[in-house]
């Protein structure tokens, strides 16, 4: 059941529309429990929607946003080391941050003990943390408390030693708030603006005590005048499929099922009493590949899920088995040795089905495919699901295997069909080899990725983003040698002239002049980055540009301002609209944006040019001269950074509290687009600004 529960969200977020809206992925509860007669701990209970992480509190500097304690008043106590995780916590790599994080999932709980010192003791607070998906990232939110009590030397109470007191929970609505502090009992969620229109005046008048400007004020329905596009997953499950037929076409071409073909399918038509039987036999074999290979999908999907899949495939020991695992699988596609599974699983099936008859003889017949073919298509299969892996998506894995047997199971399907069909087709040799050498490489290429991930989590700095770069010219560069023919590998055929003597130089065909030249070209398309140039057909896979030691990339955008109140009076001095970017220094995707789509040369040039580009971190820890009480959703709400600020003039203003978050608006501060969230799609990123700027004048 509760993987059915994140299924079902999953496909609700596919099928209603999003933009720029208030989420609420996090709810958390405070409570105290006594500890003995000397210590109370306070305890943080939260409850994390599915698909989110709430981040731990061992995080180092620079990274996403951490799980923190501030006190305001500890009187009659003191803390007793420091805040503590409790529960099931994760640990993965964060390639872009280039450190190893740790994050909590389903439940995430929190304890800060402390010792009692007087006979009385009152604690006050907060505790701030953030939360993110796979798209979005919430800004840091502070949980309140306030707890009193007896000390030492009073009696316990009836309760008994650690018994808990002052719990509230918070009550599930479709829009929940922060609850004003009182003694013994709060809760915290991330706050939400509310249609009411008596909310919304009072929102207004808080507004004006934060920003006494009429910049400031709500344009929420103006945004949604524009309508707003849906938040993209990271990846869709359309994608996901195609990902997977793909690499059951590959593995289709390959020596150890290519040959398997027209015998299996000879086979059936053979053995049937009619042709009808014998294509029903054939389809009957091809639903079974697809049961077989699905049925290792969903055994991946029910044993891992999605989240502990991508902390497995994250994790900085198992990136380090998945590079030795690809280094193996691709030494074997080049020749070194054959990778197979023992034979006596191979010949118990098939005596098996030797044995029985009907379906389940038809049954056992693919499944002896499956086993004998698994030194080709195992590398391929293990590759997809470590890839979809890092999808966080909980049908991913069985998807990518449907995907992959469908592609796997269609040829023996339609040649029972149509038979006529097999006089046509290429017979097995030297070209399914080059297939295999071929696939060789780029597993060799794609382990790169993982050993990267282990680099990065280690600080080893072995392979830094030219070294990966330079890996990759070379590879690449090989591969093109290979195709067209200046390098050999052991399994490679000789080609034999009429009079039956080996040819020296064996002829390159057409379709392997096109490929090698495809490679070649890609490994010199590669070797600008060696000095700092995007690359962003490798930036999926890449260490991150901060690795890289010598840098020339020029093409960079910068903010003008950082104060949406300055950039606002430059931007009405110059007469220019604004783009607004709310941004977080822990916001993984708004690096992803930066790097991705802010380095094209197109968009550089708009916003640098044609914008006044504002960027507003919510996650700024600069203190406020004065803590800011605020009325939002009929609550009080209290702005201690600047960051708090931002993030307040976001959700007011826009009705949004994800990041990254970009709306565009003129210099009187109404929106000139709707706004724009993760999504790597340049063309998209381009239409949004010029449709800014036409919808100006401009």
């Amino acid at each position: 059941m509760k993987r059915i529960v994140p299924l079902i969200v999953f496909l609700a977020s596919l099928l209603l529309p999003a933009g720029a809206q208030i989420q609420n992925p996090v709810t958390f509860t405070t409570a105290q429990q006594r500890v003995g007669d000397k210590a109370v701990e306070i305890v943080f209970r939260g409850t994390v929607s599915p698909g989110w992480h709430v981040y731990g509190t061992d995080i180092a500097s620079g990274g996403p946003t951490c799980a923190e304690l501030t006190m305001e008043t500890c009187e009659g106590a003191k803390p007793d080391g420091k805040l503590q995780m409790r529960g099931k916590v994760h640990r993965a790599m964060d390639e872009l941050f280039g450190m190893e994080v740790s994050y909590m999932e389903g439940t995430a709980t929190f304890v800060q003990r402390f010792t009692l010192t007087a006979p009385t003791y009152k604690l006050s607070g907060y505790l701030t943390y953030g939360a993110c998906n796979a798209t979005n990232c919430m800004p840091p939110a502070d949980v309140e408390f306030t707890f009193e009590g007896e000390g030492p030397t009073a009696k316990p109470s009836a309760a008994g030693q650690g018994s808990v007191q002052g719990v509230a929970k918070s009550k599930p609505s479709a829009q929940p708030a922060p609850q004003p502090v009182q003694p013994d009992t709060t809760s915290a969620t991330l706050p939400l603006i509310s249609d009411a229109d008596t909310t919304a005046e009072k929102a207004a008048q808080s507004l004006q005590e934060v920003a006494p400007s009429s910049l400031w004020e709500p344009v929420v329905d103006e945004l949604k005048a524009f309508g707003e596009t849906a938040q993209p997953t990271s990846l869709s499950l359309w994608r996901i499929l195609l990902m997977g037929f793909l690499g059951g076409l590959i593995a289709l071409l390959t020596p150890c099922v290519w040959p398997i073909i027209p015998m299996t399918v000879s086979f059936f038509l053979k053995r049937a009493s009619s042709r009808s039987r014998g294509i029903r036999d054939a389809v009957t074999y091809g639903l079974s590949i697809v049961v077989i290979y699905l049925g290792l999908g969903l055994l991946v999907t029910l044993i891992f899920g999605a989240s502990a899949l991508n902390a497995l495939s994250t994790n900085a020991f198992f990136n380090i088995l998945f590079f030795l695992l690809l280094v193996l699988f691709g030494a074997s596609f080049l020749g070194g040795f054959e990778l197979t599974l023992p034979s006596r699983w191979t010949n118990a099936v098939d005596r098996k089905s030797e044995r029985t008859a009907g379906l389940l003889s038809i049954f056992l017949m693919a499944f002896t495919l499956s086993l004998v073919s698994f030194s080709c298509t195992g590398p391929i299969i293990g590759f997809l699901l470590v890839e979809l892996g890092t999808v966080g998506n909980i049908v991913a894995p069985a998807v990518g295997m449907l995907g992959f047997a469908l592609a796997l199971a269609l040829p023996f399907t339609l040649f029972a069909m149509f038979p006529a069909w097999l006089k046509s087709v290429p017979r097995s040799g030297n070209w399914m080899n080059v297939i295999k050498v071929s696939l060789g490489f780029l597993e060799l290429a794609f382990s790169l990725k993982f050993l990267s991930v282990a680099d990065l989590a280690y600080g080893w700095h072995l392979l830094d983003r030219e070294v990966f770069l330079a890996l990759w010219i070379v590879l690449f560069a090989l591969l093109g040698a290979y195709l067209i023919g200046w390098i050999r590998f052991p399994h490679d055929e000789d080609e034999y002239d009429e009079m039956g003597n080996v040819v020296q130089r064996p002829r390159t065909g057409v379709v392997r002049f096109f490929l090698a030249t495809l490679s070649l070209a890609f490994a010199l398309y590669m070797v600008p980055g060696l000095w700092g140039a995007p690359c962003k057909a490798v930036s999926a896979f890449a260490p991150p540009m901060q690795t890289q030691d010598f840098n020339l990339l020029s093409t960079e955008v910068k903010a003008r301002f950082h104060d949406y109140d300055e950039g606002m009076a430059y931007a009405r001095a110059h007469d220019m609209p604004v783009m607004l970017d709310f941004t977080g220094y822990g916001c993984v995707n708004c690096r992803k944006m930066e790097a991705a789509v802010w380095t094209d040369p197109r968009v550089a040039n708009i916003i640098n040019n044609r914008y006044v580009l504002v960027t507003l971190y919510v996650d700024e820890k600069t203190p406020l001269p004065q803590p800011l009480v605020v009325e939002e959703n009929g609550q009080q709400a209290k702005l201690r950074t600047v960051g708090d600020r931002w993030s307040y003039l976001q959700r007011v203003k826009f009705g949004a509290n994800a990041q990254p978050f970009y709306v565009l608006i003129d210099k009187d501060g109404h929106p000139l687009n709707h706004s724009y969230s993760y999504d790597e799609d340049i063309p998209a990123y381009l239409d949004f600004l010029n449709q800014g700027l036409r919808n100006l004048g401009k």
